[in-house]
């Protein structure tokens, strides 16, 4: 699993989001983006809208890009954009998302009321697909094993009658479901409205995990 981790993580305009600060400002910067080394941020433009990206990063190791649009919008048209990006993404064959009725926002639905006096978030998950031209199958297949031994012994894995094969396709279902989850919560592209002052924003994340703290340095 941590060999698979490393080499599948998060990408962002396919860049991983890994590494060095330095270097992930500089793969940004042939990618068209402008360093403003003042502000520590990027500008430029991203799926059709002037943007501003933040590094973030953990023990020196990138985990997050961090894309906010430069210029706010009103209720009614960040609502429509953050419809637009719901559609975008669901139709994308390199996302998935575990909300299968999506979040999509109704015309009537109050924002400005909902977040001001409900303190409501409106936010959308999604997570990229893990590619299986990088998984390691040695890996998984050893995983698969060590998971089998603890039900079963050798001999009966190597002459499994007809209920234990069963459970052991049972067995190996569950655990390459759960494995699969596991690489789909590593790889989150998550984005939310943020108001201030009656002005609105997209803030997008793409967030490597494998990079995040995980209470390491408590």
């Amino acid at each position: 699993m941590t060999t698979m981790a490393q080499k599948d993580v998060t990408k962002f305009l396919g860049i991983p989001v890994d590494g060095t600060k330095n270097a992930m400002i500089q793969k940004l910067k042939e990618k068209g983006f402008k360093y403003n080394q003042t502000l520590d941020q990027l500008t430029g433009e991203f799926n059709g809208s002037k943007v501003n990206l933040s590094i973030v990063t953990n023990n020196n190791k990138v985990y997050r890009i961090a894309v906010q649009d430069a210029t706010p919008s009103s209720e009614t048209d960040i609502k429509i954009r953050f419809n637009t990006l719901c559609y975008q993404f669901a139709k994308n064959e390199k996302y998935t998302s575990a909300n299968s009725t999506g979040y999509t926002l109704s015309e009537s639905e109050n924002i400005s009321y909902e977040m001001t006096v409900n303190k409501k978030r409106y936010e959308a998950v999604y997570f990229q697909v893990p590619d299986p031209a990088l998984m390691d199958t040695l890996a998984i297949q050893q995983k698969a094993k060590a998971i089998l031994l603890k039900s079963f012994t050798q001999e009966q894995l190597d002459n499994p009658t007809e209920q234990q094969k069963e459970q052991i396709q049972k067995l190996l279902q569950d655990e390459g479901t759960r494995i699969f989850v596991d690489l789909l919560a590593k790889k989150s592209v998550w984005f939310m409205i943020d108001e201030k002052y009656g002005n609105y924003r997209i803030l997008l994340f793409y967030d490597n995990e494998y990079n995040h703290a995980d209470g390491e340095d408590l």
